[in-house]
């Protein structure tokens, strides 16, 4: 036993049979750089008043609220996609948000915006928590669920820049862009 699966079984042991783990199978590299995504457009969009939310972007032709919209809709769509490939239930649509919900998401009062990045995140978190080694294995659409964290990265990482929030090239990983 390595001194890394002596950590992650004394943390086990320490928080119980409730809390969630990655699967060994699990692309950690991508999900680190999708959870730390997660956290640095968070940080962007909550240092932005509510006003703010409707200032144009880095993207030609989209606010701010249109951005935020697409990412939390993204997360909500990769959270259904891979418990469909999990099922085995035909999917649909895209694991991207049709340009019709992205609309509806710029509607939303700026609260609801934000607790929709919020909520999707975790959902889409919990998502890759539950998934067995034998999930990450799984392809549906074409598309390998071990794809997805490295799919959720890219479009957090281009949508921070986008946010004309204080997004820097530099803060972004090897390898996402």
């Amino acid at each position: 036993m390595t001194s890394t699966d002596a950590a992650l079984a004394a943390l086990v042991a320490r928080q119980g049979t409730g809390a969630r783990y990655d699967a060994q199978a699990a692309p950690a590299d991508e999900l680190a750089m999708a959870r730390r995504g997660t956290a640095y457009f968070a940080r962007l969009l909550n240092g932005l008043a509510d006003a703010d939310l409707d200032a144009p972007t880095a993207r030609a032709g989209w606010s701010r609220r249109a951005v935020i919209a697409q990412t939390g809709y993204h997360a909500r769509h990769l959270g259904l996609f891979i418990t469909a490939a999990q099922n085995g239930t035909a999917w649909d649509q895209s694991v991207m948000p049709s340009p019709q919900e992205i609309a509806l998401g710029e509607t939303l009062p700026p609260r609801a915006l934000r607790h929709l990045i919020d909520h999707a995140s975790v959902h889409l978190n919990v998502a890759w928590r539950d998934m067995t080694d034998l999930d990450w294995g799984r392809a549906c659409n074409g598309v390998a669920l071990r794809d997805t964290p490295m799919l959720r990265a890219r479009l957090l990482w281009h949508n921070a820049l986008d946010l004309n929030a204080g997004g820097r090239v530099k803060d972004v990983p090897e390898g996402v862009l």
